[in-house]
Order: structure tokens, then sequence, then C-alpha cells
């Protein structure tokens, strides 16, 4: 890892009607404290988005033997959001369509996610489940942890895989993988992650699956140093907080900022923002 600067481009694109969450590439410095690389959001390829164009919830998917609607989903919010701190220094990712500013989670049902343990660094145990503890906390949302998985990261991975987690969405998928898998991850990237998202007819849209992707080779490197499970427990905070909503800010006190500098916790604005993200409409129709 370097502490030379490095510039991304901005891969620019039409906006989808559905389908995953928009996402760039962004400038990135390091410095030699953090030592951390720079974390963005999942699928910098705007055209892969196209992929996911549901017209219609699950149940409605052409062929598919689906549970009934609205499965897990209760009439109330499984858990409250905190009280919103007095700051803005956040931003939530944009949604594609006019009538809806942002997209979040269904609070009103569990938000299950899975672990591919495959190339985890020695060192990391544990990581991604604290890691999960603080986005729960700090927006409200219920996750449950599945356990683990074999299925691999994907750009073009399926929302609906029954053989593997059964006749529902699947869990938002965290795994140790490296360049050589995920091509994207070359370079000063430690991490990826975004959601998708879809919608019943008339309704808003609802994430219903993501993906968290660490470079396990950087990660391992990290955990090397003084205080290494620290950064790379902030560089999964920071990927999940991208996978419920959140986008990057230009506050250095942020751990949303696009380039660390040291941040390992939410900062007040990332925090404000993960609480309006968890207090979502429920979507019982998904």
């Amino acid at each position: 890892m370097g502490t030379q600067d490095r510039e991304w481009f901005h891969e620019r694109g039409d906006q989808p009607a559905v389908g995953r969450s928009p996402s760039g590439r962004i400038p990135l410095r390091l410095s030699t404290v953090a030592v951390l690389a720079l974390v963005v959001l999942l699928y910098a390829t705007p055209s892969l988005f196209d992929r996911f164009v549901l017209p219609a919830a699950l149940p409605y998917l052409p062929g598919a033997n689906v549970p009934p609607r609205g499965v897990e989903a209760g009439p109330v919010p499984l858990g409250t959001p905190p009280p919103v701190p007095p700051s803005t220094a956040y931003r939530l990712l944009e949604s594609p369509i006019e009538e809806q500013e942002w997209i979040g989670y269904d609070p009103c049902r569990p938000v299950h996610f899975v672990v591919r343990p495959d190339n985890a660094p020695a060192g990391s145990e544990g990581l991604v489940q604290e890691a999960v503890a603080e986005v729960s906390a700090a927006t409200g949302l219920q996750f449950v942890d599945d356990g683990t998985t074999s299925e691999g990261p994907s750009e073009e991975r399926d929302l609906y895989q029954p053989e593997l987690y059964g006749k529902t969405w699947v869990p938002v998928l965290i795994t140790w993988t490296s360049p050589a898998e995920i091509p994207a991850l070359a370079g000063d990237v430690a991490g990826l992650g975004g959601s998708d998202y879809a919608r019943t007819p008339g309704q808003p849209l609802v994430y219903v699956g993501g993906q968290v992707q660490l470079d396990a080779p950087d990660a391992a490197d990290t955990l090397l140093f003084p205080d290494g499970r620290t950064y790379v427990k902030a560089t999964i905070m920071h990927e999940l907080a991208h996978v419920v909503g959140l986008d990057h800010v230009d506050d250095p006190d942020e751990l949303m900022y696009a380039e660390n500098l040291g941040q390992t916790t939410f900062g007040q604005g990332d925090r404000a923002g993960l609480a309006l993200l968890g207090s979502g409409p429920c979507a019982p129709g998904l």
C-alpha cells in the first residue's frame, strides 16, 4: 500500500429505472496513519444495472415457485432507529425514480446476511459480525446472521436463488475475495459494497439484496499494523453503509468520506443518515 495520490475516473451513464444502486469511482488519497485503501460502491459500470428490471415483486417472477407475499414482513418496524444527530453531513444514494428521494431496506423484516469464509485472513474473526452490529445499532434494522455460504461474489447476482437460500430474496452476501476474482478491487481499493432493489407496482422501491466484497490480501496486510482490526472493521462498516443506502460525503470527519484519513467510527453525519435509512416504509408486498 502506498501513500501516493491515486486518481480514479467517474463512469457516467443513464440511471436505470430499477436494478442496482448507482455508483462511481472517486479520487483517492491514502495517509500513512490510516493504512486503509479506498472503499467504493459496488458495480461501477452503469450498463450492469439494467439486468434487474423487475416490473413486479418476487412473487411475480416468471416460472418462480415462491413464498407468499410479504414473507417475514410484519406490520410494524422490528427495531427503532436512534435519535437523529443534528448533522446534515451525509448523502443518501439517489433513487432512480423522481417520486422517491431515497431507497432503504424494509424495517419491518429482518435483513439476512451470509458470509463466504473462503480467503478470510487470519485475525479477521468476528469482524463482519461486529461491523454488522454497528450498522444495526445505527439504523434500527434487525440483521440476522444466516451463517456461511458457498456462493461467490458476482456483478450479475441473481436475487432469487431458492436452491441456496429457500424461497425468498437472497441475503446480503459478504465475501473475502481478491482482485484476481473481482478485478474492480485492483489497486488501492479495499472493498466494494452496494444493494439491489425491486418493488411491487405502485409501491416504493425497496432494497432486497446486496453484497460486500472485501479485498482479503489487502486486509491481511492491514491486520499486521497496530489497530489493524479496527481499520478492517471500519472498511466493512463503510461498505455496509453503502449496502443500506449511504453515499460518499465531502467531510473528512465522516467514515463515508471518500478518502480515509484515519476515521474508524461513524461520524455524526453518518449516524444521521443511517438513522434516516432505518425509518423507511414497510413493504409487505415484497
